[in-house]
């Protein structure tokens, strides 16, 4: 008599392979996005912006951050529980720079189309890293305690605010190419290293 677990497994497979294949396709697509909405925004927020050399300082963004460079030394199922969680944070985040630039700059719709298409996209791609993870059975940590992105990327009427909710936008969308970036390379690993 034959084991039906093993059956189930075996056709559980091809299912997992194509499942991380897809996510890592998309998470590719993401980071040509990612790219062109960092150029976009940059474009939209005037100088010292977009002058070549210009280095605006680090704020301070409340639980999120770019990958740490010890990223790279975890295990590929604790990367891909971090990577989750970092895109499970980012469309508050990406939100609330779009709401600011709605009153910043409100003769930019295609900019404010891209935060919000952007946010989405990183719903859709952290949700199908915690399916892959679920897969492998090493099921994400759950959600991340919450962003106060309205807090964090709150504006005043003043002009110093109004620059940091800038910078502060900019870098919201820089680290979403960080994390989609960071994200492709991890499932790339597993695409092709791993179980697909």
């Amino acid at each position: 008599m034959e084991d039906p677990q093993a059956d189930s497994s075996i056709s559980f497979l091809p299912h997992l392979e194509a499942k991380i294949r897809q996510t890592h396709n998309l998470a590719r697509l993401l980071t040509k996005y990612a790219e062109q909405l960092l150029e976009e925004y940059v474009q939209q927020q005037g100088d010292p912006f977009g002058i070549w050399g210009f280095s605006p300082p680090r704020l301070s963004l409340a639980g999120l951050s770019g990958p740490s460079p010890s990223h790279a030394g975890l295990p590929l199922s604790e990367r891909l529980r971090l990577d989750a969680a970092a895109l499970g944070a980012l469309p508050a985040l990406l939100d609330a720079v779009r709401r600011h630039q709605a009153e910043l700059n409100p003769r930019s719709p295609r900019l404010q189309r891209s935060l919000e298409e952007a946010a989405r996209q990183a719903r859709a791609l952290g949700a199908a890293v915690e399916t892959v993870l679920a897969a492998l059975g090493s099921a994400a940590r759950g959600p991340g305690p919450e962003h106060s992105a309205t807090t964090a990327l709150s504006t005043a009427n003043s002009a110093a605010s109004i620059f940091s909710a800038k910078v502060l936008g900019l870098q919201v969308c820089g680290l979403y190419g960080e994390w989609v970036n960071r994200t492709e390379g991890d499932l790339s690993q597993l695409v092709h290293g791993g179980v697909a």
